[in-house]
């Protein structure tokens, strides 16, 4: 392990993948293309996603957030989150707004799909997620009476008897240390337990751990950028913990870092985090030697947004092109995909 610090920051070792994963990617640019496309108030149903300095970037905007969509005005567009929402806020969202946009993250959908597909075929779901957390309340809310959240081995052991087919599956934010245990004790009480052919957790959660590990032991303190309310940056300060890291901070931004940091830093960033504030963190952490990225995995995976909004921004960019007095055959086609959210966000 390192050795002690005097609170001079040495190096950084910065963590890739780290930041945006293409779920929230895909999420804040729809967000802001509906910003672009409709005066405000534009009305979004909880969080877009889980990161404080996202969120306030879009309240300057005239984005207002919800927790409930009966607050939202009638006629009014509403975007609904990248963690899913139960069926009836579905319903209600499409009843009550002029134009709703649904930014859940497809690994979300994939979930809720299995979990009425199970329910349909009469399967007792034992669901693994944060009690609380606004993706297991909208995954639970698909078939709130075939499912049951659990969280740890004893409340697995606290489960009925099921005399039905059972099924596990989990909220794709969670550790693999969070998930393998209580997986474990699942399969041992429940022998001809159901699971997916691919994994429920996120793979981006799961590169942003693997990589936070590749540096974990050469650190003296461990810097996780992201919310509290976020769960993949919660587990991934967690880990940092439990590899050994004296000193582990979880951070908005680098005003809240301690300025007895010092040593050897590892850097990382949950999956809400944006890039423009993991260079603030390491410009306040002003390394002697420099930075380190250790990069293990590229991640090129792209979630386009919803199919109305596409429609609806190449509609915008054709009335654009005519009110200029172009020719909307000859405008560039929209290509969100060379286009970043966190230089979206800069620009916002």
């Amino acid at each position: 392990m390192p050795e002690e610090t005097n609170g001079t920051v040495d190096r950084v070792l910065l963590c890739a993948p780290r930041g945006f994963c293409a779920g929230v990617e895909m999420a804040i640019k729809a967000l802001a293309w509906m910003v672009r496309a409709f005066e405000p108030p534009v009305y979004c149903y909880h969080e877009i996603v889980h990161n404080k300095l996202v969120v306030d970037r879009f309240r300057d905007r005239g984005v207002v957030f919800v927790d409930d969509i009966s607050e939202v005005p009638e006629g009014q567009p509403i975007m609904l989150s990248a963690h899913g929402s139960a069926p009836e806020v579905v319903s209600a969202a499409r009843l009550r707004g002029n134009y709703v946009v649904d930014a859940v993250c497809p690994l979300v959908t994939k979930v809720h799909h299995e979990v009425k597909v199970r329910a349909g075929k009469g399967y007792q779901i034992v669901y693994v997620g944060h009690e609380g957390h606004e993706e297991a309340v909208g995954t639970m809310a698909v078939a709130p009476d075939a499912i049951h959240r659990v969280e740890t081995v004893e409340d697995v052991a606290d489960l009925p008897e099921f005399t039905e087919p059972t099924a596990l599956l989990a909220q794709t934010t969670l550790s693999h240390r969070d998930w393998s245990d209580v997986a474990e004790a699942a399969s041992a009480r429940f022998p001809e337990l159901f699971t997916p052919g691919r994994s429920d957790l996120c793979f981006a959660t799961t590169n942003r751990q693997s990589a936070l590990m590749a540096v974990a032991d050469r650190c003296d303190a461990f810097v996780v950028i992201g919310s509290a309310n976020s769960s993949n940056t919660n587990a991934l300060a967690k880990l940092a913990a439990e590899a050994g890291c004296a000193q582990v901070v979880r951070v908005n931004g680098p005003d809240e870092i301690p300025a007895d940091i010092g040593g050897t830093v590892g850097v990382t960033a949950g999956a809400s985090a944006p890039e423009d504030v993991v260079q603030a963190v390491i410009e306040f952490l002003a390394p002697v030697h420099g930075v380190e990225e250790v990069r293990i995995t590229d991640e090129d995976e792209y979630f386009p947004p919803p199919r109305n909004l596409r429609e609806l921004l190449g509609a915008v960019d054709v009335v654009a092109s005519l009110a200029l007095g172009g020719s909307p055959n000859e405008r560039p086609p929209l290509n969100d995909r060379q286009i970043g959210a966190s230089d979206v966000l800069v620009t916002l």
